[in-house]
């Protein structure tokens, strides 16, 4: 049986609306949003895709009386598919209802939809504990993007990334400008924050296999889900044994809330590429911004999505041809999901307020076992 992450509604642009599907890759290579044209495209590692994302274009809330914009998300799920998979359902859903509102669009809106995101994930893992005790370990990193009225937000909880590309017009140079904080403990400063947080815990970083990681247990120290490092309660049986922690704990390890920045849209901005981790452990920012800039629009994700896969073969000195060769789950060994949306800017209508072009709703994935 085969499950699927993504669905398309609305005018998906200029090739195959529902995407299309090449082995393991699932791509968009263009489709149009209300300030522009964006790609998209997954490559599946794991034996299961973790990797959900999606683009939303059009009304931001549910009342239809608020803003028009663009909003993006990236979901890179670990220990399982049913975190990034609610998220995927639930974070857009969210957002549009408080931002309704709340008549408009702020940070307090999207701490919210990721708050009420989280806790839903929990309540579901509440009811499924004793069927599905594993459910408690899966979890998932959070990247969304909302362009509107000029502005970008960008929310992240995990190690996700979201690099603008910009034009220097004195050099003609398209630099890359990172806008998200990630929130992994192989990052000195992250490692700090977390100790800080748990002053009278020793132990709540440690070094394992040669990676740090909080508790032993995970790198990221923010996510949605992850219920049995935010609730004692699922830290127990018949949670697995290789997810329990010898000790109680009396506080959430981990932390559902996003590091949020906002930023005023400009001319000289270019595109912006919203990438799970997968990308960015083989592509620097500015290598992936080089690619996007020298390159045609469209199928530009995908373009991004095989250079990482010959960053990971040479790493291992083969054939980009021998690794596509190799199955989801080995896979996993050579590179991780990945998941890339490259999302263009109009200038002309950054700052256009009264847009009401077609709605979209597209959900970037690819096959997966079930």
């Amino acid at each position: 049986m085969v499950r699927s992450c993504w669905k398309i509604t609305g005018e998906g642009g200029d090739d195959d609306v529902n995407g299309r599907v090449d082995g393991l890759l699932w791509y968009k290579d263009l489709g149009n949003h209300l300030y522009g044209e964006f790609s998209m495209a997954v490559m599946q590692a794991n034996s299961s895709l973790e990797d959900c994302s999606q683009l939303e274009s059009g009304p931001l809330s549910f009342d239809n009386l608020g803003p028009q914009g663009t909003f993006i998300g990236v979901y890179d799920g670990h220990g399982g598919t049913s975190a990034s998979q609610y998220v995927s359902d639930n974070l857009f859903h969210n957002f549009k209802s408080i931002a309704a509102e709340h008549q408009g669009i702020s940070e307090k809106v999207i701490r919210r939809a990721f708050q009420e995101t989280d806790e839903g994930f929990l309540s579901l893992v509440k009811k499924q504990w004793l069927s599905e005790p594993q459910i408690a370990s899966t979890g998932s990193c959070c990247l969304a993007g909302i362009i509107c009225n000029g502005m970008l937000y960008v929310a992240n909880a995990g190690d996700s990334r979201v690099v603008l590309g910009r034009l220097e017009r004195a050099t003609r140079e398209t630099l890359a400008f990172q806008l998200s904080e990630e929130h992994n403990v192989n990052i000195e400063t992250e490692r700090d924050e977390v100790r800080s947080k748990h002053p009278y815990d020793s132990q709540i970083v440690a070094m394992k296999h040669n990676v740090w990681r909080v508790k032993g247990l995970i790198q990221v120290s923010r996510s949605i889900g992850d219920a049995y490092l935010k609730n004692a309660e699922f830290n127990k049986e018949p949670l697995p044994q290789k997810f329990r922690l010898p000790e109680t704990f009396f506080k959430p390890i981990l932390s559902w809330e996003p590091s949020i920045i906002t930023h005023k849209l400009h001319s000289n901005d270019q595109f912006l590429i919203f990438a799970s981790d997968g990308l960015w452990e083989q592509l620097s920012n500015q290598e992936a911004v080089n690619i996007v800039s020298n390159n045609p629009r469209n199928g530009i994700a995908r373009r991004l999505v095989k250079a990482a896969l010959r960053e990971a073969a040479k790493k291992r000195e083969m054939r980009v041809s021998d690794l596509q060769k190799i199955e989801q789950g080995v896979r996993r060994h050579f590179h991780d999901d990945i998941t890339v949306i490259v999302v263009f800017l109009n200038p002309k209508l950054i700052d256009n307020n009264s847009l009401w072009g077609s709605p979209l709703s597209i959900r970037g994935g690819g096959p997966a076992n079930s």
